[in-house]
């Protein structure tokens, strides 16, 4: 019996939701959303990469939100490092919008590092790779970034030491929060952030931008 092939959004509902979130996109990168999302539909029977079952939910949560933070950096090129990179969210779909930026995806679990590396190789993204690793025990493997991001990672104290050290040589790190932690990663020291960009049609959700150093090394330099 022939494997069922996902139904995802048809090119319009992508435009469409894309839209509201003040995105463009050519034929070739719809083409490039929808393969991905038959991808990771398929897979998630097997693995658990999201919870978020409903294709059209799933354009809007991980796609639009991921993409956004293209639109509201904006970020077009240089190199990019998605720590805990899960089913590939947000780097992946950054990569989609702007093709030029240099992708790193760190996944320490083998099965999703897996499933990264298909999406990659099927949907034809360039200047890509997947690193099976715990972002812990990576710098200079990664280094010197221009952003270093995370969506579902969590342990924000942690990362951020990690993400600010001299060896990683990261020039700004972009965070999706939520309302709830937002004061708390505000409060961290050592980063001079951003105002929290708020994400279209979410709940208290953000992408908060920030760079190494307080706000008085920062005036310095």
């Amino acid at each position: 019996m022939p494997e069922r092939i996902p139904v995802v959004p048809n090119a319009e509902a992508i435009r469409r939701a894309l839209g509201e979130f003040q995105i463009a996109v050519s034929e070739q990168q719809v083409a490039q959303i929808q393969q991905y999302m038959r991808m990771l539909l398929t897979w998630n029977d097997k693995i658990n990469l999201t919870a978020i079952r409903d294709p059209s939910e799933m354009l809007y949560r991980h796609f639009c939100e991921s993409m956004y933070a293209v639109q509201a950096m904006p970020l077009r090129n240089g190199r990019l490092a998605d720590i805990g990179s899960g089913a590939g969210f947000p780097g992946l779909p950054i990569k989609i919008l702007a093709p030029e930026i240099e992708l790193s995806l760190v996944e320490s679990n083998a099965k999703k590092a897996t499933f990264l590396a298909e999406v990659t190789r099927e949907v034809g993204l360039s200047n890509t790779r997947v690193l099976v690793s715990r972002y812990e025990e990576l710098d200079e493997e990664l280094a010197p970034l221009d952003v270093v991001c995370c969506r579902a990672l969590g342990e924000f104290p942690k990362f951020l030491s990690w993400a600010r050290s001299k060896r990683l040589s990261s020039r700004q790190v972009a965070v999706w929060i939520g309302g709830r932690d937002l004061e708390e990663v505000m409060a961290i020291e050592g980063w001079t952030w951003r105002e929290p960009i708020a994400i279209p049609h979410s709940l208290r959700r953000y992408v908060l931008v920030g760079q190494p150093g307080s706000a008085s090394e920062t005036a310095e330099d």
